[in-house]
């Protein structure tokens, strides 16, 4: 029988398809007065927030005006900066909006089906942007990249889940693959499952990457335990774990430069 261990710490979802509303959503699409044109003050606004957004990029503006541009598509006849407002307060920055669980947006007023939708557009462009980055290059030279994936699919999960990245004998990313989901402090990881398949898809090594949702990556004991026996079970078949990162929301941790590995 294999042995169950699990990793640990707090809050991230899965994400689930939005419930769809018939005909149209009330919140979404108020009735303007006039010919159907916006007030004038709600399309200077629009086109003096993608101009500074053209100019300046991302990093000229707040979270909030961020999000407000994401709205503009999803909600074009009103003013949505209160509302962008609002789900920064409730989710606390622009990735934790992203990557918020439909439910729990939908629990806000003005945020309908269109709204969700266009959310999660943006967070799985982001995710596979980040991921070409990765995928078919050297890890240790493009470590960098490889962490910030790791942050844009994790960091801001509401559950613990725990992947695998397969490299060749050249360390070459050829794989990046979900071994396992669990709650929001659990999940279990089976070490002879985690060998089986890096020997199927013929890898040489391994990366172990898992999140904890409570956004420290300290490691708990059962985290430490677990990634021995990997390692020991992968060195018996030829295999290197190369690392072990634990994502959080404040950081990551690395158990090789921490000595845990």
């Amino acid at each position: 029988m294999q042995d169950q261990l699990s990793f640990s710490d707090l809050p991230t979802r899965p994400y689930t398809q939005p419930h769809k509303v018939p005909g149209p959503d009330p919140d979404e699409t108020p009735v303007i007065a006039g010919r159907g044109r916006l007030p004038s003050y709600i399309s200077d606004h629009r086109k003096r927030l993608r101009e500074r957004f053209m100019s300046g990029g991302a990093d000229a503006l707040p979270d909030y005006e961020l999000l407000e541009l994401v709205l503009f598509r999803a909600i074009p006849r009103q003013d949505v900066k209160p509302l962008a407002r609002r789900m920064i307060d409730k989710f606390g920055d622009y990735n934790a909006v992203l990557s918020a669980n439909p439910r729990e947006l939908s629990k806000l007023h003005g945020v309908g089906n269109a709204v969700i939708v266009e959310l999660k557009i943006i967070e799985a462009a982001a995710q596979r942007l980040a991921r070409s980055r990765v995928m078919e290059r050297h890890a240790v030279s493009s470590w960098d990249a490889l962490i910030a994936y790791c942050r844009t699919i994790m960091a801001h999960r509401e559950v613990e889940q725990f992947r695998i990245l397969f490299l060749d004998r050249r360390n070459v990313l050829i794989a990046d693959e979900e071994q396992a989901r669990g709650t929001v402090d659990h999940v279990p990881v089976y070490p002879r499952e985690v060998v089986k398949r890096a020997l199927e898809l013929n890898a040489s090594a391994i990366i172990l990457v898992h999140n904890h949702p409570s956004g420290d990556p300290t490691p708990s004991e059962s985290d430490i335990v677990m990634t021995r026996r990997i390692d020991e079970a992968a060195t018996t078949l030829g295999i290197t774990v190369h690392d072990h990162i634990i994502v959080g929301r404040s950081g990551e941790l690395s158990f090789r430069a921490t000595g845990h590995l």
